[in-house]
């Protein structure tokens, strides 16, 4: 492993983080090396590390990193560093559905991409990197509508396999999120003031409304960018936020994000509408609930959750008020 020379590609400039003063090391080769070896030979064995890339930064929270191997058999594996301390639940989580049907042979074709081993010491949990093109890829293609149908299957198996969780997620705290994030938009809009009160009242009447369902394993953050597809199979996702919750939360935040994206690329909210019903007419296929009303009312939230998301990031700011117009709409027959 020390013959061929190592190329380190860090455009976040990682390593002078307080909350994770060890990144200068996830970075350097020769550490690398050594700490691969101690904890992942069997694993890594004669591969020779041939590159490190920081893929993803969030500043004194967490780090995404892609080590590359050369040999016999190639290896990427993705390293996950959370500044909080080692994300172990997920990584546990991941070995579960691993070992419970979702491996790379699955023959329904869903799958997690393989959880290899933690590195304590730099609270990093590994996973081989995956081929493929994340879901969002495919949404507008011709393969858009046998996608989603697909995506549906993922998150019924999710629910179905139902790995236990002690961490939960209600209607209540859905409303409290909407409740702590949406008047943060105030601050560059006071005069959406009223509209923006209105929204939430509106909101909470929708919640208490909405039916229940017996609480499974959800995903809780399902959406385009945490499924990569590569042919027939499907791998999904980054589930450090998985819990048990309402099954419908999870394609109701699917089909949102469609609307959302189909705004934001199209400027038409309609432009991928068939992408949307093909999702929600194939999950109430396998779940044989004909009552829609629980995803309706998660599409709604997760709308309103969009109006301050888009304005965090300087280039959807012009789509905030399409998207308050839009949840507007959606919650007008509510009356107060």
């Amino acid at each position: 492993m020390t013959n061929i020379k190592c190329i380190v590609r860090d455009r976040f400039n990682i390593i002078k983080d307080p909350k994770m003063p060890f990144l200068p090391e996830v970075i350097c080769p020769i550490k690398v090396k050594k700490m691969f070896q101690q904890h992942l030979f069997l694993i890594i064995g004669k591969l020779q590390l041939v590159q490190i890339k920081v893929i993803r930064y969030k500043p004194q929270k967490r780090c995404l990193i892609e080590y590359s191997f050369q040999g016999e058999n190639p290896l990427v594996l993705i390293g996950k560093i959370r500044a909080k301390g080692t994300d172990i639940k997920s990584y546990n989580l991941q070995k579960k559905l691993w070992h419970n049907g979702f491996d790379s042979n699955s023959h329904d074709g869903i799958s997690v991409p393989e959880p290899i081993g933690i590195i304590p010491q730099w609270q990093m949990w590994l996973q081989k990197k995956v081929p493929g093109e994340v879901a969002t890829v495919w949404l507008a293609t011709e393969k858009g509508i046998t996608v989603s149908q697909k995506v549906a299957h993922v998150a019924h198996k999710l629910h179905q396999t139902n790995i236990p969780c002690q961490r939960r997620h209600t209607m209540a705290d859905e409303l409290a999120i909407l409740k702590q994030k949406l008047p943060q938009v105030l601050e560059d809009y006071p005069h959406w003031q009223p509209r923006i009160k209105t929204i939430l009242e509106k909101c909470h009447i929708l919640g208490i409304n909405t039916p229940e369902y017996p609480a499974c394993g959800i995903h809780r953050d399902f959406y385009f960018d945490q499924i990569i597809v590569d042919c027939d199979r499907f791998y999904l996702l980054d589930l450090d936020l998985y819990c048990e919750g309402n099954p419908s939360l999870d394609i109701g935040n699917f089909i949102a994000h469609i609307t959302e994206y189909s705004l934001r690329t199209f400027s038409n909210i309609q432009a991928l509408q068939d992408r949307e019903i093909a999702l929600e007419k194939e999950f109430i296929k396998l779940t044989k609930e004909k009552d829609n009303r629980a995803i309706a009312a998660y599409k709604t939230l997760t709308l309103v959750r969009h109006i301050y998301l888009s304005n965090q990031f300087s280039e959807r700011r012009s789509f905030t008020e399409a998207l308050l117009d839009l949840c507007e709409e959606r919650l007008e027959p509510i009356k107060i």
